[in-house]
This record gives C-alpha cells, structure tokens and sequence, in this order.
C-alpha cells in the first residue's frame, strides 16, 4: 500500500526522504538548528528544493555549520563562497551567516544553549496543529512573528517570521504533517 504524505513533498525522492526522515521530527542540538536557521535564511526569496539540492555543498562550503568557525570568517572565506557555484551566492546571505553564527553564540552564553533558547518560545514541547489540508498550514503565526522580533532586536539577520516559521516545522517544533499523512500515525 502506497504512503500518504503531505502533498508538498510528491515532486521527488530527495523531496519524499526529507519529509519522511527530518521534516516536523523535534530538533534539540544547536548545531543542527543552526543548520536549518542558516538554509532557512538562505531559502528566502527561493524555493525549498533548492536549497535542499544544494545541501551537501553548503555542508562542506560552510564548515558543516560550525558556528565557532563561521563565526571568525574572514574576508577571503567570503570571496571563496561568493565564487562557490555549489550554494547560493548571495552576499547578504553569506554575511548574515557569520553574524548569525556570531549571534548564537552570544545567546548560548546567556541561556546555556540556543536549543533552550528558541524552544523556550514555546515551553520545550512542539506545538501539533493537525492540518486537514496543505492549505490549512499558515505561512506566519504570532509565536514566529514573536520570535523574528527577539532575533532581529538581537542582531540576527534573514530572520523574518515566515523563515522562522518554516524553520519552526523543520526543527520540529511544529507539527503541520497532514492529518492523514503516515508520519502522523
């Protein structure tokens, strides 16, 4: 018998392995959500497969996301990745990767991790809002919008509510599978 998944996810193996593998599953560690938060921002203003396709080359382009290193990029670090086909090579985006990095860092210090940090929005547990449909799962809700005004008031950048909001279902601390899509049950 065939899976029902969320519709969103039908155009390919890579878009089907993401859903059923990663997509809505808790994330705790900080170097994984800083992962995504750093996709995420890199999504804006593309598609999603887009950056998924490229995943691997951001990887290796971008340190596996270490923080501590993107944290100290230098000048030509920049220069390289701007002439890296393999991501996308937007300046802004690359520069808000390293403030970013720069900013983590500064909340870990203050709340011990940034897990505990960015969970803390909404007590630690996901949030489950069971969609009937695809077109029931919102794009921006008020605890995105509230948590893109703490990041944006502490100096992160590619944070808006819609990144945060898509960055919230990848991380998993939303739930928005389909109600009869299998991973539900």
């Amino acid at each position: 018998m065939e899976k029902i998944r969320c519709g969103w996810c039908e155009k390919d193996d890579l878009y089907r392995k993401y859903h059923d593998e990663e997509w809505g599953k808790p994330v705790y560690d900080d170097e994984t959500i800083f992962e995504f938060l750093i996709l995420e921002s890199f999504q804006a203003g593309l598609s999603w497969y887009t950056i998924l396709s490229k995943r691997e080359n951001f990887r290796k382009a971008f340190d596996h996301f270490d923080y501590h290193k993107i944290a100290d990029y230098s000048e030509k670090k920049i220069e390289e990745l701007m002439n890296n086909s393999g991501i996308i090579r937007n300046r802004l985006k690359i520069l808000a990767t390293i403030i970013n990095a720069q900013k983590l860092i500064e909340v870990q210090k203050e709340f011990g991790s940034f897990s505990k940090y960015i969970w803390g929005f909404i007590g630690g547990s996901p949030i489950d809002n069971t969609p009937k449909a695809l077109a029931d799962i919102p794009a921006t809700t008020e605890i995105s919008d509230m948590i893109s005004k703490d990041l944006k008031k502490r100096g992160f950048k590619f944070v808006g509510s819609t990144v945060i909001y898509a960055h919230m279902q990848a991380t998993g601390m939303v739930n928005d599978h389909i109600e009869t899509c299998f991973i539900r049950k």
